[in-house]
């Protein structure tokens, strides 16, 4: 039995060479690319994919906005994040969303499909510098305390809004993208902006910035 990938990425000359790298392998096979996260969430509820190879830093929804939905959705869907973010606050905080494993771009090929197949058997897979940063934070006490970070007390809706605020998006480009009314990301906007304490966009964009929500 093959095991379906799902490949998230907003370069295409990336997803091909993944689709190629995975190709040589009998047992997996890639049902499916998206280029953006939106398009990623569409694509599992079409494909039903059993690992998604997600990336981090997209137009629209992002890989963390994506992976929230998808995980909520879709919650036997195994999320793998491939990425060239090594922080140990992207770690935290992709796994508190629910990701099955985090591997870096650098990685070699052979080291990305042993992470699809430890995802998808019910395992974890984490980078070894990854799986190093995360253990020395435990030992040294320096996880994030979760109370600390206004941003994990957002719901997964204001959690996107944000992102896509962020970007310059209109309260009718955000209604188009996560296919709500302009009232309710209006909603969303107003409340998250609350809950963060924040007055105007240009807070809001710093904020986003701080915590690496946006490039």
């Amino acid at each position: 039995m093959k095991i379906k990938v799902l490949i998230v990425d907003d370069h295409a000359l990336f997803r091909e060479g993944i689709r190629a790298l995975l190709s040589r392998y009998d047992d997996l096979e890639v049902v499916g690319e998206a280029a953006d996260g939106q398009q990623a969430i569409d694509q599992v509820a079409k494909l039903n994919p059993d690992v998604v190879m997600m990336d981090i830093a997209m137009p629209g929804l992002g890989g963390l906005e994506a992976t929230l939905e998808i995980k909520k959705l879709f919650p036997q869907v195994r999320v793998l994040i491939l990425t060239q973010y090594d922080s140990r606050e992207y770690v935290y905080r992709f796994l508190k969303a629910g990701v099955s494993g985090y591997v870096l771009k650098r990685a070699a090929g052979t080291e990305l499909v042993a992470a699809i197949k430890a995802v998808y058997h019910r395992g974890t897979f984490l980078h070894p510098e990854v799986a190093h940063a995360v253990v020395e934070g435990y030992l040294g006490g320096t996880q994030p305390a979760e109370q600390a970070d206004p941003y994990e007390n957002l719901t997964d809706r204001e959690k996107q809004v944000l992102k896509l605020v962020a970007e310059g998006k209109t309260n009718k480009e955000i209604a188009q993208v996560l296919k709500i009314s302009v009232k309710t990301a209006m909603g969303h906007r107003a409340n998250l902006m609350a809950s963060l304490g924040i007055h105007n966009k240009a807070e809001l964009v710093k904020f986003a910035l701080q915590r690496g929500i946006i490039a």
